[in-house]
């Protein structure tokens, strides 16, 4: 269901909308959840950065002001959403950031993983000397 337009000033650029899981073979019946449909770009993955970022205490909104790491990034949520997407390197840390505090990485895992990467490419050096 259609919540809200999105706008940039008087121009509707999007929807904000609620969607409700009834049958599903993978997860658990009747989940909500919310997200951002914009014209021309489709599900805004910046604006669920944000979302996730603020729940998940990441990103600190004060008011309208959203902020990571001290640095402000935008005063509205739209003003947000485009700092990120100019920036991609700030929103990559804040995508990690939420991956690891929903346990989704786990850093000794990826410290692993770094070095077999590692001990391959010497096997490739090896074997072409």
């Amino acid at each position: 269901r259609r919540i809200g337009a999105l706008k940039d000033r008087d121009e509707v650029i999007g929807n904000q909308t609620r969607v409700k899981v009834v049958k599903n073979k993978v997860a658990p019946p009747f989940k909500q959840v919310e997200f951002d449909i914009l014209y021309g770009e489709g599900i805004s993955k910046m604006g669920e950065l944000l979302d996730l970022g603020v729940t998940g205490n990441v990103v600190e909104k004060a008011g309208s002001w959203f902020s990571y790491n001290g640095q402000r990034i935008g005063q509205g949520r739209e003003n947000a959403r485009r700092f990120l997407l100019e920036n991609p390197d700030i929103a990559d840390e804040i995508e990690l950031a939420i991956r690891r505090n929903a346990g989704l990485i786990a850093d000794h895992a990826l410290a692993g993983s770094l070095d077999a990467e590692d001990a391959d490419k010497g096997e490739v050096d090896e074997a072409s000397a």
